[in-house]
């Protein structure tokens, strides 16, 4: 038994709330899971808890909806932390503010890789959950949680973790898109750490947006600090798929909700698998101008580094 949590189990105590979507395979949304989510260290042992319910779902629902809530062991760690079951069985690796966890849930009988980012602010956590069939998506659960240490004591936080929840349920299915007559750049400090999970260093990370029509943006990407990199592509989306046509990198992406899950394959070898999710893109002809960011980056076929940050809209 462990005599003291880990610095991931440090970053995540106390209770979070969220309000994630569901989505299916094609990136439609089916409905929210109402999750009150927390992890307790107690003589040496840590147990998560999930406790909440599925609301809508579609074809979907008699899958995910449960009659019970989630309990599952830890073996705390801040390499490998091992999922001991009963109800989720694997392991997840933090680097940072940033685990990446792959697992299986007996009872949703679906294989899950869940990213979960805790933002710099400590308060707030960006998650998802792609769920698979064997190598197949049939689906997933996005969204932001917010921590709390007092809620049912304190009325004052039981009210802004509802409005937060309020604003949740209005933003959670609305749809990745870029400006699409903006010029402009995300921008920001991100950390870069390696896959032994200690600290490179901060790279500054901006994302140029120059939109060709409604549906063509092309990006100007540089990295700088840490690891030094820059490559342009032209991005085309069609619904919720979106697609990278060179001429530095190739690949394509799956949006469900504010999240795009993409997939880069650049020149000399390197990947890059990543997520950039908008957390404040709302319904309307708004596109949002914080967008979350984290890339897992892969020299041939072994993960090399993991980039991750906050980035910041600023237009031209």
């Amino acid at each position: 038994m462990a005599e003291r949590p880990s610095a991931w189990q440090t970053r995540i105590e106390g209770e979070w709330h969220g309000r994630p979507s569901l989505f299916d395979a094609t990136g439609t949304w089916a409905g929210y899971e109402d999750i009150r989510r927390s992890s307790v260290f107690e003589n040496g042992t840590t147990t998560y808890y999930m406790d909440g319910g599925l609301e809508g779902g579609g074809p979907l629902a008699g899958r995910f909806r449960l009659g019970a809530p989630f309990a599952f062991g830890v073996t705390d760690s801040d390499s490998d932390r091992i999922y001991t079951g009963p109800d989720f069985h694997g392991t997840g690796r933090p680097y940072g503010g940033f685990v990446d966890a792959h697992y299986y849930g007996p009872g949703w009988q679906v294989d899950l890789n869940t990213w979960n980012h805790v933002l710099p602010d400590g308060e707030t956590q960006v998650y998802s959950s792609v769920l698979y069939q064997g190598w197949a998506a049939v689906g997933c659960f996005n969204g932001v949680y917010k921590r709390s240490t007092d809620y049912d004591s304190n009325e004052a936080t039981r009210t802004a973790i509802e409005d937060f929840l309020a604003s949740e349920t209005r933003n959670g299915p609305t749809p990745h898109i870029l400006p699409t007559k903006a010029h402009g750049a995300f921008r920001g400090d991100c950390e870069l750490w390696g896959a032994d999970q200690k600290r490179i260093g901060d790279v500054r990370v901006r994302i140029e947006l120059e939109p060709l029509d409604l549906l063509r943006t092309r990006l100007r990407t540089s990295w700088e600090g840490a690891v030094e990199r820059r490559f342009t592509t032209d991005r085309r989306r069609d619904g919720f798929r979106c697609f990278y046509e060179g001429p530095d990198a190739w690949g394509n992406a799956q949006a469900f909700g504010r999240a795009s899950y993409l997939s880069l394959h650049l020149a000399d070898a390197l990947k890059v698998k990543g997520r950039e999710f908008i957390i404040d893109a709302g319904p309307g002809m708004r596109a949002g101008e914080t967008l979350t960011v984290v890339y897992e980056i892969f020299d041939g076929n072994v993960l090399s580094r993991v980039l991750h940050g906050v980035l910041h809209w600023e237009a031209a």
